[in-house]
């Protein structure tokens, strides 16, 4: 019988290795999947989207934020998987009554790699560890390599209102290691940025996710006309923040934004 602290400072005991995974975390059920563990997976949400297999072929139980009790405890799971950000609190403290409850906080790359070890250790799985290494070793070499006038960018998650990213945000990390100053930086979580912020930011550039706001190229000319010198870019909002195994990936783009914007630096 082994015990496992989560962030929140919940201990579980797992026996043997899961047999029954329930993952409420789209990052993290890509990451249970691709370690070898897709077999025990028996119930996803419907943003669980990653790998394609898995969301064709595993139950839904409902969104990251509607959770359907009812249908997971017709599953029956021996392991949960949660995220303190990601998932409600209350639908949390029900299931942790029932099944053993493992929820995970991720605001920063360190962070990621303890969570996907831990998991790794939880479900039995070895190959974790060689995952997680090889993101360790990716992501060291991506500091190492910051330049020394780092571009500064304002990175906008929503709009009606913008919304941007606050330094004790994973995509604040994921801007750090590849080399860019994030213009939210003293602010907390996903604040709010008026016309009037975006206009006095002088940011370099304009970073728009494809999530959880579809931006496209249309939403272009207000910001443009806010800032008319900084450059602004689509960027993939998923390769920003799935803090799984979807890093590796996120590396080698990450490495080509810096290498985009800074070769004329």
């Amino acid at each position: 019988m082994a015990s496992f602290t989560d962030a929140t400072g919940h201990t579980i005991s797992i026996g043997s290795k899961p047999q029954r995974i329930i993952s409420l975390v789209p990052s993290l059920t890509e990451f249970i999947a691709n370690i070898g563990c897709a077999d025990q997976l028996v119930g996803i949400t419907k943003f669980c989207i990653h790998p394609d297999f898995i969301f064709q072929q595993v139950k839904r139980v409902g969104g990251t934020k509607t959770i359907h009790i009812d249908q997971v405890q017709q599953i029956q799971p021996d392991l949960i998987i949660a995220n303190k950000e990601e998932n409600v609190l209350e639908q949390i403290q029900v299931l942790q009554a029932l099944y053993p409850v493992y929820t995970t906080h991720v605001p920063n790359v360190k962070a990621a790699l303890d969570t996907l070890s831990t998991l790794g250790s939880i479900v039995s799985q070895p190959s974790a560890d060689r995952l997680v290494d090889q993101i360790k070793n990716n992501y060291q070499a991506l500091v190492e390599k910051r330049p020394l006038q780092a571009k500064k960018v304002l990175y906008l998650i929503w709009k009606k209102p913008y919304m941007s990213v606050g330094g004790d945000t994973f995509i604040h990390d994921m801007l750090f290691h590849a080399g860019f100053d994030n213009v939210c930086a003293d602010y907390t979580r996903y604040p709010i940025v008026d016309p009037a912020f975006i206009a006095n930011c002088q940011a370099d550039l304009i970073f728009l996710s494809s999530e959880p706001y579809p931006f496209r190229t249309a939403h272009f000319a207000p910001l443009q006309a806010l800032l008319p010198k900084a450059m602004i870019q689509l960027v993939d909002g998923e390769l920003f923040s799935w803090y799984g195994s979807r890093m590796q990936k996120a590396c080698v783009y990450l490495e080509g934004l810096r290498s985009l914007h800074h070769q004329t630096q």
